[in-house]
């Protein structure tokens, strides 16, 4: 098969993805300041929210289509990525200080995300109530970000008159669309590839669309760093990681429950378990101090390259 135009597609696909989720973002933080959200949740649900569409779109279209590994794979995968290269290069260009709140709080939530989708994969499958079980952990931690990081005496922000305020409603549904659109062409893409070249779904999934779907969170994350956005940053990353891993991966079983490839259990969940963990063992100091520098960024790199490779002796 022609494999040219999967190409063309795949890259058009996701250069939309990344276009149109950081439309989305912007418009949705506007959007959040009408109703007097707080930075943080703008931060950690509306940004988290935006940067992980790709993902999530990717992974409804992928289980429509019965095509299940692709999603499944670009959402452990995202989660592995935003962290071991995401991250890592964030720190490498200017270390980042982590405050105790937000370990206790927001890292705390994406470790049990990652504990209770281990849970939910062991048995390689993905059901009806596996999906409920995520979603349901996913709406809890909705409503605890909200309760706790609401602010009613936030003074309101006006968006110009209300044809500007349409405008930016306008532009929020067709970010939407088009995230839908690129998504469904960045899983035909995947798929045909996958086919052309013999390579597993779950192997693409894990890899270029995982890669290609977590340029939203670099992007934003690279722009926090240099601002020294320190956690703007690392909420962003945290907040992704965590729609990924319950609003995400509860997809599959809510649309079309599937059997989930043991390879995902036996070698890539692990890593996704690893780099969450090393958040804090890496960033750790005396006095209960949390910092991640370039050598924690250089250590993350060098599991993402050992985590690659191990991917890349599967497929060989």
């Amino acid at each position: 098969m022609d494999i040219f135009l999967p190409i063309v597609g795949l890259i058009i696909g996701i250069a939309l993805l990344v276009w149109s989720a950081d439309e989305f973002t912007d418009s949705g933080a506007r959007i959040a300041k009408l109703f007097q959200i707080s930075p943080l949740v703008i931060g950690l649900v509306i940004f988290g929210f935006g940067t992980s569409a790709p993902e999530l779109l990717v992974t409804g279209v992928s289980s429509f289509e019965g095509n299940a590994g692709i999603g499944i794979g670009n959402a452990v995968g995202s989660n592995i990525f935003n962290i071991a290269l995401v991250l890592a290069i964030c720190v490498i260009i200017l270390p980042i200080h982590i405050s105790k709140t937000t370990i206790k709080r927001e890292w705390f939530f994406q470790l049990i995300a990652v504990v209770i989708a281990g849970y939910v994969l062991f048995d390689n499958f993905i059901s009806l109530i596996d999906g409920v079980i995520l979603a349901s952990f996913f709406g809890l931690f909705l409503i605890y970000s909200f309760k706790t990081a609401k602010n009613t005496d936030m003074p309101k922000v006006e968006i110009g008159n209300k044809k500007d305020q349409s405008k930016v409603w306008l532009m929020l549904i067709f970010t939407l669309i088009v995230l839908m659109l690129s998504a469904k062409l960045v899983v035909w893409s995947g798929q045909t590839l996958a086919e052309s070249f013999g390579v597993p779904d779950l192997i693409i999934g894990l890899t270029l669309i995982a890669l290609g779907t977590s340029l939203p969170e670099l992007a934003v994350s690279v722009s926090s760093a240099i601002k020294k956005q320190h956690e703007m940053l690392l909420g962003n990353i945290l907040g992704s990681n965590l729609f990924n891993t319950l609003a995400v991966l509860s997809l599959p079983g809510l649309i079309r429950p599937t059997e989930v490839d043991k390879e995902i259990m036996s070698r890539d969940y692990p890593v996704m378990l690893l780099v969450a963990l090393l958040i804090v063992v890496l960033a750790y100091r005396r006095k209960g101090e949390y910092r991640l520098g370039k050598v924690s960024g250089v250590i993350l790199l060098v599991v993402l390259t050992l985590y690659l490779m191990m991917l890349v002796k599967d497929v060989l």
